[in-house]
C-alpha cells in the first residue's frame, strides 16, 4: 500500500465531524501528533489545515479559499469557538488542536526524533529569531532552511524548489490566508514535504513580538478578546464582523442539522 494511502487509512480510524461544509477530524492533540509522526517516519505527505471562527467565515466569503482549505488531508479545529459550535450542534469535537500548540508539539517531538524543519513566513527578523530559538529550545531539531514571507508570485517557484532541495520533514508556513493556502495548494506536489502546516501568526508569538493570551483566557476561548484589548483600534471592527457572522453560521447549522461520519 502506498505510504500516503496508509496514513489516510490511519486518519480514517477517527471520526470526521461535518460542520459548515468542512470535514474536521475529531482527534486530540496527542492523536494528531502521533499521526504526524507516522507520516514523517513513512515519508508520507500529509497536508494539515486548521480552522477557527475567522477562517470559517472567510471560507464562506471566498470560495477559492474554501477549496484550498478543503484540499488538506486533515483539518483540525484551531479555535475554541469551533469546538463550542460542535458541542452546540451535538457532534462534539474532543478538544481544540490549536495551530501554535501543534507547532510546538511537533518541535518537542522533533527534538527527540531529529525532525528537519523549514521555516517559511513572517518578516526576516522574526523568521531568523524563530530559527535561532528553535536551535536553543529544541537542539534535536534541524532547521533545514528558512525564508521570510515577503515574496511575489514570480518568486514562488524558486522558493518551492529551495524547500524541495532542503528535504525537510515539516514545512511551517507563517503566511496569512489566503496566500498561505494558495501556496500550499499550488506547490505541495513539487516540494514533497511529509508535513505542511500553516501556522498563521505563530512565528510572531514564538519570537516574542506578540504576546499570547494567558492559559486561563485560552481555556475559555477568549484569546480573541485578549488580542482585541491589545490592539482595540485595529481589531474591534474585524472581530465584531467576524464573530457576528460566525454566530449566524452556527444558527444556520443548528436549524439545518449536521452529521457525524463514523
Amino acid at each position: 500500500m502506498p505510504a500516503h494511502a496508509m496514513i489516510m487509512d490511519e486518519a480514517a480510524r477517527f471520526p470526521t465531524v461535518r460542520l459548515f461544509n468542512i470535514s474536521i477530524k475529531a482527534m486530540t492533540m496527542v492523536e494528531a501528533l502521533d499521526l504526524i509522526h507516522l507520516a514523517i517516519t513513512n515519508a508520507a505527505p500529509l497536508q494539515i489545515g486548521v480552522v477557527n471562527a475567522a477562517k470559517v467565515v472567510n471560507m464562506h466569503r471566498n470560495p477559492a479559499l474554501g477549496d484550498d482549505v478543503r484540499s488538506s488531508d486533515v483539518i483540525f479545529a484551531d479555535g475554541a469557538s469551533v469546538v463550542w459550535a460542535s458541542r452546540l450542534l451535538r457532534c462534539p469535537l474532543p478538544e481544540r488542536v490549536a495551530g501554535i500548540d501543534l507547532m510546538m508539539g511537533m518541535l518537542e517531538r522533533g527534538a527527540q526524533h531529529g525532525y528537519r524543519v523549514y521555516l517559511l513566513g513572517a518578516t526576516e527578523e522574526v523568521n531568523r529569531t524563530v530559527a535561532e530559538r528553535i536551535k536553543i529550545d529544541f537542539p534535536g531539531v534541524v532547521v533545514a532552511g528558512r525564508r521570510n514571507g515577503y515574496f511575489s508570485a514570480d518568486e514562488e517557484e524558486v522558493i518551492a524548489n529551495d524547500i524541495a532541495l532542503a528535504n525537510p520533514d515539516i514545512l511551517l508556513v507563517a503566511i496569512t490566508s489566503p496566500k498561505k493556502e494558495q501556496f500550499l495548494a499550488r506547490w505541495s506536489d513539487r516540494i514533497q514535504v511529509p508535513i505542511c502546516h500553516g501556522v498563521g501568526g505563530s512565528f510572531d508569538v514564538y519570537a516574542g513580538k506578540v504576546k499570547r493570551a494567558p492559559l486561563a483566557w485560552q481555556r475559555y476561548g477568549m484569546e480573541w478578546l485578549y488580542r482585541l484589548l491589545q490592539e482595540p483600534g485595529r481589531m474591534w471592527k474585524r472581530y465584531l464582523v467576524t464573530n457576528t457572522l460566525f454566530c449566524w453560521l452556527v444558527l444556520k447549522e443548528f436549524f439545518r442539522g449536521n452529521e457525524l461520519k463514523l
